[in-house]
């Protein structure tokens, strides 16, 4: 067994491989750049190398620093994580050539899974089932248009390597397969120097479901179930469960055993994914393979009780698997949700900055230890600690496991109410909202759920609340608990104390002055056993509390059923504003008494200041491209400014006629959220 490896990656993966590690008793490496070097894998490790500048390109991709960092201090072996140089054969060929062990499969089946082209045309040969179509690469958008109208529309046109849905689209015509094939060669030509493309049947209703599959060096193959990963927001997964809602136990059988058949073609040595699109017949049809771990690799670990990073690394060293395919349970329900920095609410634009709380949920599970049916929380940041704008935009990774699908979803939602995030904006509400949709819970659900439900985006007006006024209860009891702490306060005024009066108004909050009243009657606060009975209109909650006043997390009891909620003051950027949040949903609130509550309700609502003339940045980003001048006329639609944040480049564009004015910001600059960049005359 190794001594020492080294994690060529960072954030929340590079920390996992270190927790195993650790418990192997195995010394680790950490590489960093510059924008890492206060970072928590750094921390957890036992060494640190800097590798670099923050830009990927001149760090986490540069083999050579890698290699180097690793003779340098005594590793035997890398583990690549994810993402980064993680697929990369040529540095898995280096890795070994320069006497190291890759903790992954061998260069060889890297490369034969890495083209598209290629990896079909040896799953057909494996007898693996794969989607009707082409195989070789297309010349032309003319041959194209014959090809299509052989296979039968709709079909998917593909570019050879491409990935994260760049180079695909789906044509259901001739006009949109002549199109959609000089679009794919363009995109796949200008994003990975590579203009060969393919076209494949389309799969009506599908679902994206991925079989685990665990090589050793010995020639033994074994599949770890299923996982679930059709909930995607342009092709980019955003909640994966094991096992999956949809397959029969049958179609798991075959699905695992092609799996298997193609591991064993190209002679797979560690843990690796095999994707399919699976129909609503349970038809299934090969899409790739990733010979890496997984993401979403935790649902498995949480339904086998299986480490994966363990395994990958005993494989690595030479050890055989130590069990077989009849050996492997499937218990209980795992769903992961990932947690990433970017805000819903503006059309999911990445969010960077400080995180001024990172409080997750309390776990009990942990990466590699053996404890199941709980949370575990896998994350690679920390209180107080920056979101770089140069990396992906994802930060922690929610995972639980529950006895079944109904218990795993409700652990789910009652973790994402206590996990506690600000400084950045989250997908939480996002995830909040899915996992409450009916479709979700049932089940019946397919890779297009999200374009489907939320076409127009995400707004709060998506989250709804099984029990709206559940929140303006919460925010009465809060305040009542401030006034009874109030009232105690010694050395108060004869006829000028603090009285807790039974009635009081909540007004929500809400937007251009559309406030809402809400009555409510408190019966019978008791401050020493944190419970009230709070009336709102018709309805009675019996709330029962002792979180202390001033912290974010509430937790307790309503009528008898456990809650997790957050509540703070200084909501809607007003001192006196309670802002409570649960299930996704968010409301700021002024809790008032009944006579203050009327005397409001004649304030004159004051509008936001007119920003139009103004280019504002809707995000934090490097602006890297400021395309216009002072004094230039500019037309809707025309090119204003790029930037660039978390490998995403945002090209802001004018909304309107009119002509440039002051340049308020420079190329190279990094923007705050609603920054102006520029105004117009």
């Amino acid at each position: 067994m190794f001594k020492k490896i080294l994690i060529a990656n960072r954030g929340e993966i590079a920390c996992r491989v270190i927790k195993t590690a650790k418990k192997m008793g195995i010394a680790t490496v950490a590489v960093y750049s510059e924008a890492d070097k206060d970072a928590r894998h750094v921390e957890l490790a036992d060494e640190a190398v800097l590798l670099g500048p923050a830009p990927s390109r001149e760090s986490y991709l540069v083999a050579d620093k890698i290699i180097a960092a690793a003779k340098a201090t005594g590793a035997q072996a890398i583990h690549p994580g994810y993402g980064f140089l993680s697929e990369n054969e040529d540095f898995a060929r280096r890795v070994e050539e320069e006497g190291l062990v890759f903790i992954g499969p061998k260069h060889y089946s890297i490369a034969a899974m890495g083209d598209k082209i290629a990896s079909k045309k040896l799953a057909m040969e494996a007898g693996v089932s794969t989607i009707p179509g082409w195989n070789d690469a297309i010349e032309t958008p003319e041959r194209a248009v014959e090809i299509a109208r052989g296979i039968g529309y709709p079909v998917m046109i593909k570019a050879s390597a491409g990935g994260g849905g760049k180079g695909l689209r789906v044509a259901f015509n001739d006009k949109e397969a002549f199109e959609g094939f000089s679009s794919c060669r363009n995109e796949a030509r200008n994003s990975f120097g590579d203009d060969r493309v393919f076209i494949e049947k389309f799969v009506e209703s599908p679902r994206h479901i991925e079989i685990q599959v665990l090589g050793d060096g010995h020639g033994h193959v074994v599949y770890l179930h299923e996982r679930e990963c059709s909930i995607q927001r342009r092709h980019q997964k955003v909640i994966e469960e094991a096992p999956s809602p949809f397959i029969s136990d049958a179609t798991r059988q075959a699905m695992g055993a092609h799996a298997v058949a193609l591991a064993k073609a190209v002679k797979y040595q560690s843990a690796g994914t095999v994707e399919f699109v699976v129909g609503k017949d349970q038809s299934f049809y090969f899409l790739e393979m990733n010979t890496r771990l997984q993401v979403e690799h935790p649902v498995t670990e949480c339904i086998t009780g299986l480490d994966l990073v363990e395994l990958m690394i005993r494989v690595a060293a030479g050890e055989a698997l130590p069990f077989a395919q009849a050996d492997i349970p499937r218990q209980g329900w795992a769903i992961e949700c990932r947690i990433n920095a970017e805000d819903p609410f503006r059309g999911f634009l990445p969010s960077t900055g400080r995180l001024v709380r990172f409080v997750p949920p309390a776990t009990t599970m942990e990466a590699a230890s053996p404890e199941r049916l709980g949370v575990r929380v896998d994350t690679g940041v920390a209180e107080g600690g920056e979101i770089p704008m140069y990396y992906d935009s994802m930060i922690a990774k929610l995972i639980v496991h529950g006895s079944d699908r109904l218990d795993a979803i409700a652990k789910m939602r009652e973790a994402l109410n206590g996990f506690v995030i600000r400084g950045i904006s989250s997908n939480i509400p996002f995830q909040a909202a899915l996992l409450a949709h009916p479709l979700f819970v049932s089940g019946e659900f397919t890779t297009g759920f999200i374009a489907e439900h939320y076409a127009k985006g995400f707004s709060a007006a998506d989250v709804p609340h099984a029990d709206p006024l559940l929140l303006v209860a919460l925010a009465a009891f809060v305040r009542r608990k401030a006034r009874e702490r109030s009232a105690g306060i010694s050395g108060q005024l004869d006829g000028h104390g603090v009285k807790n009066l039974p009635d009081l108004v909540v007004v929500v909050l809400g937007k251009e002055g559309a406030h809402q009243h809400h009555p409510v009657r408190i019966d019978s606060f008791d401050a020493r056993s944190g419970e009230a009975t709070v009336h709102v209109g018709e309805r009675a909650y019996a709330i029962r509390s002792h979180s202390p006043l001033g912290s974010l997390l509430m937790q307790g009891s309503c009528n008898g059923r456990p809650f997790t909620a957050q509540v703070e003051r200084g909501g809607a950027k007003n001192p006196l504003a309670i802002r409570v949040a649960h299930d996704g949903t968010q409301i700021d609130t002024l809790v008032l008494l009944p006579r203050a509550a009327e005397l409001f309700k004649l304030m004159p609502h004051k509008a936001p200041p007119d920003l139009s003339r103004y280019l504002l940045s809707p995000m934090p980003g490097l602006l890297v491209e400021l395309a216009v001048q002072p004094g230039q006329k500019v037309l809707a639609g025309e090119r204003l400014a790029v930037i660039e944040a978390m490998k995403m480049e945002n090209i802001l564009i004018a909304t309107q006629d009119g002509t440039v004015g002051e340049l308020m910001a420079k190329k190279g600059e990094s923007l705050a959220v609603d920054q102006p960049i520029l105004s117009f005359q």
